[in-house]
């Protein structure tokens, strides 16, 4: 396959090749998975770590923590990751997808790890302190990662130095990891910041905004979704001038949070899920030009008593789109389900699959449900291999052939102590969907567990998984 490449640079020449797995070694199983595991608010005075998890069937370690690399600092709150180089680069010879970017959500610090030289036991190989970041950037508190075909890297802020919100971008070098300085250019720089999407065919930058890093550093209070300090829009960027053209209005208090691009280089659509409003909304590019949005999903918020509101909203709180365009999945941290549509038609998706693993609604639990759009009757609390699961599925990773989906159920610290404290002290889980590919469907692997609570040093909350070969959620196709 090198052969018929002639000089390939990381990653996959499209899509549909990653789902093929035609690629140098052969895929497309994944064998191992990379998930950053916190240890702040939960009362563990531990540095967070990465944790090396081996995913293949065939092992005898599988299931198993086969690694951890400890950062060398305390309180950090490590939460996505994004790597060195992507598909954008696969045209370039000279570049290897080798190295793990882990921004901090709390402290700002990116650490660069390398995953290249030994996969199964990832190495520590530079810090970028905060300073730099608030330095040359005034930014702070760093989300997003996604390297570029120039082979610089690119990452989103929610703030800046002080704790409230900035939607700033700083870039890194690709070879050196010396921040650069801002990428956006202009007077105009949303209030929020959160995920992001870039798409050059197209001459644009999507970004989302999720709240100001001191409302939601502690936990989440309804009051701030009122004073503005929460969320509602997409924010549509010139990728050639990096200056703010548009923004999307999504409504009061809907709060977008992930946004995934159609794979499709070609395609000038995809989807981005709101957390409050429980709406996943299509954006698309109009015959004008410009961009556009229409809410194509609803999960209905449920009547509840014995729950922090009297309307308990899905909370969704990530979306992946499979490598095909064929489907959308999500999860509803709050409500405890995983959803899988069919987006063939994109203005009209359809609902094929739907799991229920934690969440707030499960019978016998604190909360009654008084009424319900969409549910007849509260759904049984998840079990598996004997154990009961904590808290709401929440990241979600997709094998590259579409057939595997992983689920860990751990938001964000200071979340997790607020909605599932039960998190903090029995550590998070991660769990594996298997997925109808043909009619569509979805059904809990019973034979997969990896439990976090059972961690040397205490129960952790592991959060974004990531494969060394790159997915659907780290790629982009130029």
């Amino acid at each position: 396959q090198s052969a018929k490449c002639g000089a390939c640079g990381p990653g996959y020449a499209s899509p549909l090749d990653a789902m093929k797995g035609n690629f140098v070694p052969p895929g497309p199983r994944e064998e191992l998975l990379y998930l950053p595991c916190i240890y702040r608010n939960t009362g563990i005075q531990k540095p967070d770590y990465l944790a090396t998890v081996d995913v293949d069937p065939k092992s005898p370690h599988y299931c198993q923590v086969i690694h951890r690399l400890p950062m060398p600092n305390l309180q950090d709150e490590l939460h996505h990751s994004g790597w060195n180089a992507c598909s954008s680069c696969f045209g370039d010879a000279s570049r290897r997808r080798n190295l793990l970017l882990l921004p901090s959500l709390i402290s700002s610090r990116i650490y660069v790890v390398d995953v290249g030289t030994d996969p199964r036991a990832p190495r520590l190989h530079k810090v970028v302190e905060p300073t730099e970041l608030f330095r040359k950037g005034n930014v702070a508190n760093p989300h997003t990662s996604h390297c570029l075909g120039t082979g610089d890297i690119l990452i989103s802020c929610l703030g800046d130095p002080a704790g409230n919100g900035k939607g700033s971008f700083i870039l890194l070098d690709g070879e050196t990891f010396e921040v650069k300085g801002n990428w956006e250019k202009g007077e105009k720089v949303p209030s929020l910041g959160y995920d992001f999407w870039y798409q050059p065919r197209h001459n644009v930058l999507l970004s989302t905004e999720w709240g100001a890093p001191n409302a939601l550093r502690d936990g989440f209070n309804p009051a701030d979704v009122e004073k503005g300090l929460y969320g509602r829009h997409i924010n549509v960027w010139d990728w050639s001038t990096h200056t703010l053209l548009q923004a999307l209005d999504l409504g009061k208090g809907s709060i977008p949070l992930e946004i995934r691009f159609l794979h499709d280089p070609a395609a000038a659509e995809g989807f981005v899920g709101c957390a409050l409003s429980g709406a996943v909304h299509r954006f698309y590019r109009t015959q004008k030009g410009d961009w556009a949005e229409e809410k194509v999903i609803e999960v209905p918020s449920k009547k509840v008593q014995g729950w922090l509101l009297p309307d308990m909203p899905g909370l969704i709180t990530d979306i992946l789109i499979s490598l095909d365009d064929r489907f959308l999945y999500f999860s509803n941290w709050i409500h405890g389900d995983v959803r899988q549509y069919d987006i063939s038609d994109t203005q009209h998706p359809k609902l094929l699959g739907q799991v229920f693993l934690g969440g707030s609604i499960s019978r016998g639990g604190p909360v009654t449900v008084l009424e319900d759009k969409e549910l007849q009757c509260q759904p049984e609390p998840f079990l598996i291999q004997g154990k009961k699961v904590p808290g709401g599925p929440q990241m979600l990773q997709l094998s590259l052939d579409g057939k595997r989906l992983y689920v860990t159920n751990s938001l964000y610290s200071g979340w997790d102590k607020q909605f599932y404290p039960e998190l903090l002290r029995e550590g998070s889980l991660m769990l594996q969907i298997d997925v109808d590919t043909e009619r569509g469907g979805l059904a809990v692997n019973k034979n997969f567990l990896v439990d976090f609570g059972k961690e040397p040093d205490g129960p952790a909350l592991a959060h974004e998984m990531r494969y060394p070969g790159g997915g659907c959620t780290s790629d982009i196709w130029l």
